[in-house]
């Protein structure tokens, strides 16, 4: 439980921190667009910041390759 927490507070920080570098970045006046630009990348980079977090810890250690690819048995 303490690791989603943990997961949870990270995306978030990430989130937001992505959202104010895009409003430094994007110059004003901003139109509804640009704000719907600026949650969009936010929200791609936090679920993809999401999805490496997991994949890379709840796997078994040594064994990342195997996350998506099992090889198959050698056999007849």
């Amino acid at each position: 439980m303490q690791n989603i927490r943990i997961l949870g507070i990270a995306v978030m920080v990430i989130f937001v921190s992505v959202a104010a570098i895009l409003m430094k970045l994007i110059p004003g006046p901003r139109k509804d667009s640009d704000f719907l630009v600026i949650g969009s990348v936010a929200t791609l980079v936090s679920l993809a910041a999401a999805f490496a977090m997991l994949i890379l810890t709840t796997g078994k250690p040594g064994k990342l390759s195997d996350t998506f690819f099992k090889r198959r048995k050698k056999g007849s």
